[in-house]
């Protein structure tokens, strides 16, 4: 047999089906789910059929199950540590497993699709923790069907089509074989082909997935969490989809063509990596070393590679970097413990990859600007905002915004980001502005996991984001706040402008990898455009009305002072009567945002 450790490992099928899952089979399932989207991180994202860079469901799912992962090794470890220092013979139990696979996926959720898997681990916990001993076919029937309700649960307009769908149907599948008393592996079985089913029935569910030739992502994602379980119980390969340009093998019985050329990007191609790193490989893995010895590790690191990231603790590190030498990256490792889920990904395509790294660096602190003094004063009601780009964190801390957490367009924090930037505000009372559509659902969990009082404003951009922070009393009550900030945002008509990653259409026409898009927060993508300079204006355009007296515009890379020339020319010849702003933001993927007042 083959290490089962390695996420490309082909797996030789047990000679026996298991009848039952103990909890440390259970744990086991948890981690080969997160190998496996670790591994097709890239062909789920290649299912997005919006062209623009975006918080793509693969990356999401991944990140999430990462940190499920992360926290039950974690709580293993010590179960088995406080175990052996009482003399007792108690084994880590179901109960231990679920509460810290539910805590984890809770505070690691990250945009929509990572909220709904939350839910999904959290209905399955609910009924796999109370086992006694082990999981059969019936109970773990009744477990997927808790999953199902528990993601319809997490929507407030659940949509047929998506990873809903293919979450009742797996649980419609499991079921139905429970109810004939099939075994445990029929009832995976079961489970897996009724998902099958749906989720080539999902184009016929949303249109949008029609026209572009695609399933779902997120339902696909959910069908590798059948395939962890099978894995598991009866030694079936984890599978490798296909991320290539030609559709190659279906993730499901029915073809279905890709909605991208390739892995797509940010706009500057391949060029733009380089700029940054000209090394080839990513090497990340879980360390297990004393943590005494992790300066000379990092300082080994440092002599062969860079974007280097070692964080953790107590005995325990994830640790990633940019190398050309893969075997020395996993030696110096080896020198001074034991690495293990090693994962090595080739960069010359993960353009997205580049973009998780920069959302480390910044999320950990590394940023140009200096945190200022008045995020420490004690207020009555503290602010939070979500931005990404060092010109927008000093914006927002100029309308008195405590703590600033790095996310946006394809950066999804998490809920624990959230919540330990609420915990680090000096006042009793918070509203959080998450400044993203994707970002709105994780901001709403963080009430509940507090005792502070958390209001969240739903801005769906920055420039809402900017408009409700003007609105700030530190000295006011939360909703009296919240109230104005409200208004403020609902009152700003917004817009922006990227790259399209992927060939795809929309109304106004074909959409080409590479295209600039203007796009209307409320309108969808309003202009394609070959310059960036006419898909400003063509947006622009199309938002403007005589009632507008005010345009906010946030310079971020990718822009020039020769485009916003050009852009504020244009305005003054076309509408004199408007009062322009410029800012420079610096974000990421988004040359220009606008808002409108």
């Amino acid at each position: 047999m083959s290490d089962p450790g390695h996420p490309h490992a082909l797996i030789t099928p047990l000679v026996t089906p298991l009848l039952s899952l103990d909890v440390v089979a259970f744990s086991d399932v948890i981690h080969r789910f997160t190998e496996t989207l670790t591994v097709n991180k890239q062909a789920l994202n290649n299912l997005n059929v919006y062209p623009v860079p975006d918080g793509d469901t693969g990356t999401n799912m991944m990140l999430t199950m990462t940190s499920v992962a992360t926290d039950l090794v974690a709580a293993t470890a010590a179960a088995a540590t406080a175990t052996a220092a009482a003399g007792e013979g108690r084994p880590f139990s179901f109960a231990e497993a679920c509460q810290t696979v539910s805590h984890g996926a809770l505070m690691g959720a990250r945009g929509n699709s990572g909220v709904i898997l939350s839910q999904i681990l959290r209905g399955l916990c609910s009924v796999v923790r109370d086992a006694p001993g082990t999981v059969d076919g019936v109970l773990l029937a009744q477990a997927l069907t808790a999953a199902s309700t528990a993601a319809y649960g997490a929507v407030m307009k659940p949509i047929e089509g998506t990873i809903l769908t293919v979450a009742r149907c797996a649980a419609e599948g499991a079921a139905d074989a429970a109810g004939r008393n099939e075994p445990l592996v029929a009832v995976l079985e079961s489970a897996h082909a009724q998902a099958t089913i749906g989720l080539a029935q999902t184009p016929d569910l949303l249109p949008v997935l029609k026209a572009a030739g695609v399933v779902d992502s997120g339902g696909s994602g959910y069908l590798l969490l059948i395939d962890a379980f099978l894995h598991v119980v009866d030694g079936r390969p984890l599978r490798v989809l296909d991320v290539g340009p030609s559709a190659g093998d279906s993730l499901t019985a029915t073809p279905a063509r890709r909605s991208t050329d390739g892995a797509g990007g940010s706009g500057d191609g391949v060029g733009s990596v380089k700029d940054v790193s000209e090394l080839r490989y990513e090497v990340m893995y879980l360390l297990e070393a004393e943590d005494s010895r992790i300066s000379s590790f990092k300082d080994a690191w440092a002599s062969i590679g860079d974007s280097i990231v070692v964080v953790g603790g107590e005995g325990l590190w994830n640790c990633h970097i940019h190398t050309d030498n893969i075997g020395e990256a996993v030696e110096a490792g080896i020198d001074i413990g034991r690495p293990r889920k090693i994962r090595v990904t080739d960069l010359l395509d993960e353009v997205h990859e580049l973009q998780e790294e920069r959302w480390v660096r910044e999320a950990s602190g590394d940023s140009l600007v200096e945190e200022p003094p008045h995020v420490h004063e004690p207020v009555t009601t503290a602010l939070v905002a979500v931005a990404s780009g060092d010109g927008l964190r000093r914006l927002f801390w100029s309308l008195g915004v405590q703590q600033v957490v790095t996310g946006g367009q394809s950066m999804n924090p998490s809920t624990a980001q959230l919540l330990a930037a609420v915990e680090a505000c000096p006042a009793d009372s918070v509203v959080l502005l998450p400044n993203n559509k994707n970002i709105i659902p994780v901001a709403e969990q963080v009430a509940p996991l507090t005792s502070k009082t958390v209001r969240v404003i739903p801005t769906k951009g920055v420039t809402e984001g900017l408009a409700a922070a003007m609105q700030y009393d530190p000295s006011g009550l939360a909703d009296a706040n919240a109230s104005a900030m409200r208004s403020a945002a609902a009152g700003v008509v917004s817009g922006e402008v990227t790259r399209a990653v992927r060939n795809s259409s929309c109304d106004v026409g074909p959409i080409a990898e590479g295209d600039w898009l203007g796009i209307g927060r409320d309108d969808g993508i309003v202009a394609v455009e070959a310059s960036l300079v006419d898909a400003v204006v063509t947006l622009l355009g199309s938002l403007l009305s005589g009632s507008h007296e005010i345009l906010t515009v946030i310079e971020g890379e990718g822009s020039s002072a020769a485009d916003t020339r050009a852009i504020t020319e244009w305005l003054t010849d076309e509408h004199p009567e408007l009062a322009v702003e410029t800012h420079h933001g610096g974000q990421p993927l988004y040359p220009y945002l606008f808002g409108l007042e």
